[in-house]
């Protein structure tokens, strides 16, 4: 048998996991993942992720790569894995893919949101799901100071300074009300530890009335300035996408661009 190459698109709460990143004597995606998939296989594995995720954040669209050596097809693997995992993680699907396809640095753009729950009373089935604020927030003036993230920028103040490449891009980016939930979509192509989760704190601000679009233009600006604020908590936070190019079209990612991280 040859090995192939495979990509499966992951679902997880992530409520009860230490991050995606396989750690040692702790509990993480890449770990469940990894035990089930070579327990189906019959030798061990090393899955790479898309997005590293952090403690606490949840995944709808995360992407894992890999290569098996094994005589199930495509479908029988995703059953097959599936039935050896745990419950708050699941593979959405299952593909054969070219020789060197990799999950991180193949990635073009990277989809996150973000839910604000906006109530007097805490949540008690969704406070795994969801940020509490009392409100009200403004989320016209939150949308509008969002558009500055716009673009291609450097994010150092909204990470917490371990990168020295701290420029990336923006592609989308929007913020809306859902009832009593106000969500934040952010897309592009690479992100800065914890950049989502300020970006989200930042605009939670400029809802409240502390900020506006000029000091969140003034966190992008070059030259001397202030840290962005907390971030927001990671459980709010969901991995709800990754793309590729067709592979006839792939081309190499701008060198400096590192893993996806939040």
């Amino acid at each position: 048998m040859q090995p192939r190459s495979i990509r499966a698109t992951v679902e997880y709460d992530g409520a009860g996991f230490a991050g995606f990143q396989r750690q040692v004597r702790r509990r993480t995606i890449q770990g469940e993942l990894e035990i089930a998939l070579g327990s189906t296989v019959g030798h061990d594995v090393t899955l790479v992720g898309a997005g590293r995720t952090d403690a606490g954040v949840h995944a709808r669209g995360q992407v894992a790569s890999t290569r098996v050596t094994s005589r199930l097809d495509d479908a029988t693997l995703l059953r097959a894995w599936n039935a050896r995992l745990p419950k708050d993680v699941v593979i959405g699907s299952v593909m054969t893919v070219a020789e060197g396809f990799h999950a991180r640095r193949d990635a073009v753009h990277r989809t996150y949101e973000y839910r604000i729950i906006e109530s007097p009373c805490r949540p008690a089935l969704d406070r795994d799901r969801g940020w509490h604020l009392l409100g009200p927030l403004d989320v016209a003036q939150m949308h509008d100071s969002a558009r500055e993230f716009l673009g291609v920028h450097d994010f150092w103040a909204f990470t917490i300074g371990r990168e020295t490449r701290t420029w990336r891009e923006v592609t989308d980016i929007a913020v809306w009300r859902e009832d009593a939930e106000v969500m934040v979509r952010v897309a592009g192509n690479a992100f800065l530890h914890r950049m989502v989760r300020r970006m989200v704190g930042t605009l939670a601000r400029v809802g409240c009335g502390e900020l506006n679009a000029s000091d969140v233009r003034a966190l992008l600006a070059p030259g001397p300035r202030a840290e962005a604020g907390p971030a927001a908590p990671a459980h709010g936070l969901t991995l709800i996408g990754v793309s590729y190019e067709e592979p006839a079209n792939r081309s190499n990612m701008q060198q400096g661009i590192s893993e996806a991280v939040a």
